[in-house]
């Protein structure tokens, strides 16, 4: 009886020796091509991103261009308009414009995010601040010389900041 449990043990031993010794190395196998696949999925997402953060970043420079307040007076302002007239058109469009690229968010980081939602902040608080100053029937000229005249006052242009965030961020990106 115990040479036939001896007889068992000595083929059973070495068989689970094998057994687990080629759960082992499967076990690694399995383990190394899972890690390639997922490098190689890491890989192709990164190749396709790439465009769309430059993408993004083309975006919000086009965003922060088009809030500056010289061109927002430009394209905004109409003959016989009011200051009253010409600040609220300027704040809904600085608004509309934020809005139009909230989705690039998406692509940036959050503290570039940030920057630019406190630029928008900046650019709405002149308008707000410098018609505060002027009667709401004044003319719209002297609504847009009075903002020309503070924007050139201030210590850093919010549109500069924000606009050199962008570029250190895609610079980033662009490994340059």
């Amino acid at each position: 009886m115990m040479e036939t449990i001896l007889e068992i043990l000595k083929f059973t031993i070495p068989g689970l020796i094998v057994f687990a010794a080629v759960y082992y190395i499967q076990r690694q196998y399995n383990e190394t091509q899972y890690q390639m696949k997922a490098l190689e999925t890491r890989s192709k997402y990164s190749k396709s991103a790439i465009p769309l953060k430059l993408q993004a970043y083309e975006r919000l420079l086009l965003f922060c261009d088009r809030i500056m307040i010289p061109n927002l007076i430009l394209r905004l302002k109409q003959p016989d308009m009011s200051a009253e007239q010409l600040k609220t058109a300027m704040i809904i469009s600085v608004q509309k414009e934020y809005e139009h690229n909230l989705a690039q968010q998406l692509y940036t980081s959050q503290k570039l995010w940030d920057i630019l939602t406190l630029t928008k902040n900046d650019i709405i608080s002149v308008i707000s601040d410098t018609a505060k100053g002027l009667n709401q029937n004044a003319p719209a000229d002297d609504l847009a010389s009075a903002m020309m005249a503070k924007i050139s006052q201030l210590k850093a242009n919010p549109i500069t900041v924000a606009n050199k965030a962008i570029k250190e961020e895609a610079k980033i990106i662009l490994n340059v």
